[in-house]
């Protein structure tokens, strides 16, 4: 995996402004905050980040990927100001289940999510070495 940073840009925090890889890919649909069985348990942004971010590991899992593997990340979010408010407490759950990783990111606030009481949806793509 190659990060991609033109040596004139400002170094972006926290994503890259681009990846190369090669491998075997592996996509993963967009994932809210509930849990494996569709229970939500909390309301809290941040909450519904970190279980969001461990429902993606999850399915990483099941492809043998890990975090590491991960080129880009779509954030879809109800609420930028809600979002913002909460960086200190994302970085944290961030760092903590993917780690010091920043893959290509982009986030887009969108009127709303199919489920009402989801605040946040990320899909993913990941590429495993071979």
């Amino acid at each position: 995996m190659e990060i991609l940073q033109p040596p004139d840009w400002a170094r972006p925090r926290g994503y890259s402004n681009g990846i190369a890889a090669s491998g075997r890919l592996v996509f993963v649909s967009g994932m809210i905050g509930w849990d494996g069985q569709g229970v939500f348990h909390t309301d809290d942004f941040a909450g519904q980040v970190r279980q969001t971010l461990a429902n993606i590991v999850a399915v990483l899992a099941e492809a043998k990927a890990r975090p590491e593997h991960i080129v880009r990340m779509t954030w879809y979010v109800v609420d930028k100001a809600e979002y913002v408010a909460a960086y200190k407490e994302i970085g944290v759950v961030y760092r903590e289940l993917i780690g010091s990783h920043f893959p290509a990111m982009t986030a887009v606030q969108v009127a709303a999510l199919i489920e009402d009481r989801a605040k946040v949806e990320i899909e993913v793509t990941a590429v495993v070495p071979e």
